[in-house]
């Protein structure tokens, strides 16, 4: 004879008993302590409590860029954009992400040393620079910074109404043909100008194997792209590029050059006459946002046969610049100096000397503040916002043109060397400056 006897199950994650009927043999009353016996001791050996896993952390929002080119500035301001930081594409390199921000080549590769330039990576975390102190200049005219590879542009402006400044990269003379350092003007605005290479350029060119015709015209293969303006020192131009790349490098012969897009707006803005000073301050430092800000760079390498202007400059317009190469301990002391320490004493602010000493010496570019307590470089990044990788709004560039350049190509722009002239037609070679 068969009959159902109550057997308790547990269910140990919610810690509740349930009970089923399962059949057994016939059980004498005998049998009932024992039966009771098991049923404690099964109960004993329940699984131990396992509590909830926690959620996983909500990923990062990911916001719309900031466009990092035009900004409206107080007297008492001295720092101007903001750190973002993005994400690469899986057909990146960093001269892609560079041109869609509005930097140079230099200033993104500083900013993420642990990049490779060519394949980043798709989903690879890229620091965009995009906060510039300003330089310690007086804010009329082009203002270019030569250790940083960039200008900026100050308009005029009606006395009670706020100030602009407009700041873009730079490419400058490379290494034996340094741009030089002082105060000139804009004499002269030419749209589609012909290129003539001086005589030594001919000759580096020539050289290399690349013979350069006596006069390069307008056109794809004009190095001084659609834009020039001519300056107070004979032989120097700010102009656009054949090379868009090459923008943020030491890759001229002395000249300042553009995106082909900034040049384009520089270029109708800029009035004749408009003054440029050009200076070279490595370390930087500025009042934003009730803390004191800095940015270091590396001090342009040391050139001993820097290239003069083909035609006499007064000797007071024009020097060498950083004719000797500031060592990290020149740098500090330049760091450290009276004004830096009068600048913290004004606003009531500590600066931690050994905070300014580690970003000397790791003078990655980005700029953060050093007198807010415990703040580092990867503190500042990773409190940066995340944004989208594309095209800002309102960005001079609209994307359309590709950076279709070769390894051969790039290397040699970045070494300052012209490359071997290319045929165009049977009979024909153009330059590849």
């Amino acid at each position: 004879m068969r009959e159902s006897f109550p057997l308790l199950t547990v269910n140990a994650q919610w810690s509740t008993v349930n009970v089923r009927y399962t059949p057994f043999m016939h059980l004498s009353p005998r049998s009932l302590p024992s039966l009771a016996l098991f049923v404690f001791l099964s109960a004993c050996h329940i699984a131990p409590y396992k509590p909830p896993q926690p959620a996983a952390p909500p990923a990062p929002v990911v916001g719309e860029p900031v466009a990092t080119h035009k900004f409206t500035i107080s007297p008492d301001d001295d720092v101007v954009g903001t750190v973002q930081v993005t994400h690469a594409s899986a057909e990146d390199t960093l001269s892609d992400i560079a041109r869609r921000f509005n930097l140079g080549y230099e200033e993104l590769v500083r900013a993420n040393p642990n990049v490779d330039p060519w394949l980043p990576g798709e989903g690879r975390e890229i620091v965009l620079p995009t906060q510039f102190v300003l330089p310690d200049a007086p804010r009329e005219g082009l203002v270019i910074n030569l250790p940083t590879l960039r200008v900026f542009y100050f308009p005029k402006h009606a006395p009670g109404e706020p100030q602009t400044v407009i700041t873009h990269p730079i490419g400058i003379g490379k290494v034996g043909w340094s741009t030089p350092v002082g105060v000139t003007k804009v004499v002269s605005k030419k749209k589609d100008p012909v290129w003539t290479p001086p005589a030594s350029v001919r000759k580096e060119h020539k050289e290399n194997g690349d013979i350069l015709p006596a006069r390069v015209p307008a056109g794809p293969d004009n190095p001084l792209g659609a834009y020039a303006m001519t300056l107070g020192w004979p032989s120097y131009l700010i102009h656009g590029t054949n090379k868009p790349y090459g923008v943020g490098m030491r890759s001229s012969h002395g000249c300042m050059r553009f995106y082909p897009e900034d040049i384009a707006i520089l270029f109708e803005e800029i009035p004749v006459g408009t003054q440029v000073r050009v200076v070279d301050q490595p370390f930087l430092f500025g009042w934003h946002d009730n803390r004191l800000y800095a940015q270091a760079v590396p001090a342009l390498e040391p050139d001993q046969a820097d290239k003069q202007p083909e035609k006499p400059v007064k000797k007071a317009a024009v020097k060498p610049a950083n004719p000797n190469a500031a060592s990290t301990t020149s740098l500090l002391n330049a760091a450290i100096s009276n004004r830096m320490w009068d600048k913290a004493k004004q606003h009531g602010v500590a600066v931690d000397p050994e905070e300014v000493s580690d970003l000397i010496a790791n003078p990655t570019g980005i700029t953060m503040p050093v007198s807010q307590q415990g703040m580092t470089p990867e503190k500042y990044v990773a409190a940066a916002p995340r944004v989208a990788n594309r095209i800002p709004v309102g960005a001079t560039w609209d994307g359309r043109e590709e950076l279709l350049v070769t390894a051969e190509e790039f290397e040699a722009v970045r070494a300052g060397k012209p490359l071997p002239a290319r045929k165009v037609g049977a009979n024909t070679t153009t330059s590849r400056q």
